[in-house]
C-alpha cells in the first residue's frame, strides 16, 4: 500500500465510545497508577494501566487516532473498498492536521506518544455490557519505512488495534469534532470538550446537565475530588470551549455543569448571528445573595471576598449578572480554601 496523504473533505472525526469514559491521562507528566472505572449501574467497566517505561498515554495522544479515525471515515466517505487497519502516513501531515510543531523535537514527540498508545492497555466491557471484557493496546504495532534507496524515512506505518479500527468502522461510530479542539490546552477541557460533544451535539437549547462527581468519576483524573472540582469551576468561569457553552447550576448537594451547543442557543432566540453580551445594568451583588453565601458559607469572609470579586469582576457577569457570577466566584473561593488544607 503506498503511503496516505490525506485530504480531509470532511470533518475530524472522534470515536463515539471513547468520549466519556476515563481511557486517558489528563496530564502531560508521566502517569503510572492505573485508571478502574466501573459505571453506577456496573454494565461498563474500563482498566487502564501503563507501563514504568513509558507511562499511560495521554489526551493529546489521543489526537493521533483522532487523526487515523478522520483518515479511514474520509475513506468511507469515497466508498473505499478493504480500508485497512494499517495506515501509512506522512509524520510531517500527521503534525501539521494536529496543531503540532513539525520539527526535529516534534517528531521525538511523535515516536513517545506512538509508543504510549502501543503500550498502554485497556480492559473494557463498553460493548459487551457487564458480561465480557476486551483487552487490546491503541496501537499493534509502528514504525518507521526506510526507503532502500536512499536509506531515508518514507513515513510511518501505524496498525490500529482491532477494537479501536472496528469502533471506527460500525455505523455510527463517529462524531465529527471542531478543529479548535487541537489547540485546547488543558487535559481537562479537552475531556470536557469530548464530553460535550458527545452529549450535548444534538440536545439542543436544553443542553445536557451532569453533576460534578459523575464527571469526576468518568474523567479518571488523578488527585482529590475537591481539587477537580475547582479547576471545573474555573474552566466554566472561562467558558471558552469551541462550539459549546458551560454554566453551573447550582443544587442542595453537588453544583451540575450544563452544557449546550452554542449555534441552539443562538437558534432559539431567533438570530443568525451570536447575540452581543453587555453587562447587565445592576453593579453589584443583591443583599439576598450576601446573605445567602455568608449562610452558605459561614467559614468564608464573604464581605473580603465579595469586595475582591468587585475589584475585577469574573468574565461570567456579562453572561449571568452579578449575583450567579458573585455565586460562583465564592464556590471557587470554597474550593481553594479546602485545596489548600
Amino acid at each position: 500500500m503506498e503511503f496516505y496523504i490525506p485530504s480531509f473533505e470532511t470533518p475530524f472525526c472522534d470515536q463515539r465510545e471513547m468520549m466519556e469514559r476515563p481511557f486517558f491521562s489528563l496530564a502531560k507528566k508521566k502517569r503510572s497508577n492505573p485508571i478502574d472505572y466501573t459505571s453506577p449501574d456496573g454494565k461498563v467497566t474500563v482498566f487502564v494501566a501503563a507501563t514504568p517505561e513509558y507511562g499511560m498515554a495521554t489526551i493529546w495522544d489521543a489526537d493521533i487516532l483522532i487523526y487515523c479515525a478522520s483518515i479511514i471515515n474520509s475513506m468511507k466517505k469515497r466508498r473505499v473498498n478493504d480500508i485497512p487497519q494499517t495506515l501509512r502516513v506522512s509524520p510531517y501531515d500527521l503534525l501539521k492536521s494536529i496543531n503540532r510543531v513539525a520539527s526535529g523535537r516534534g517528531y521525538e514527540l511523535l515516536a513517545a506518544a506512538l509508543d504510549r498508545l502501543q503500550s498502554t492497555s485497556v480492559k473494557t466491557s463498553i460493548r459487551a455490557g457487564s458480561r465480557f471484557e476486551t483487552t487490546f493496546s491503541w496501537l499493534d504495532s509502528w514504525k518507521t519505512e526506510i526507503d532502500p534507496a536512499s536509506g531515508k524515512s518514507r513515513g510511518i506505518a501505524i496498525t490500529l488495534s482491532k477494537w479501536f479500527y472496528d469502533g471506527v468502522m460500525m455505523s455510527g461510530g463517529l462524531l465529527s469534532i471542531d478543529n479548535g479542539y487541537f489547540d485546547i490546552d488543558g487535559g481537562r477541557e479537552r475531556w470536557l470538550y469530548r464530553v460535550a460533544r458527545k452529549h450535548a451535539g444534538g440536545a439542543g437549547a436544553d443542553g445536557f446537565a451532569i453533576s460534578m462527581p459523575t464527571l469526576f468519576d468518568k474523567s479518571g483524573a488523578e488527585g482529590v475530588y475537591r481539587r477537580f472540582k475547582f479547576e471545573l469551576l474555573a474552566i466554566t468561569r472561562r467558558n471558552s470551549l469551541p462550539g459549546y457553552a458551560l454554566d453551573i447550576e447550582w443544587t442542595r448537594r453537588e453544583p451540575l455543569i450544563r452544557f449546550t451547543k452554542r449555534s441552539a442557543l443562538v437558534d432559539a432566540i431567533g438570530c443568525h448571528e451570536a447575540p452581543k453580551q453587555t453587562p447587565p445594568n445592576r453593579i453589584d451583588v443583591s443583599t439576598e445573595t450576601m446573605t445567602a453565601m455568608r449562610v452558605r458559607y459561614p467559614w468564608l469572609k464573604i464581605d473580603d471576598l465579595h469586595h475582591q470579586y468587585m475589584r475585577s469582576p469574573p468574565s461570567s457577569v456579562v453572561t449571568h449578572g452579578h449575583d450567579v457570577a458573585f455565586r460562583l466566584f465564592i464556590e471557587q473561593a470554597n474550593a481553594m480554601s479546602e485545596t489548600a488544607t
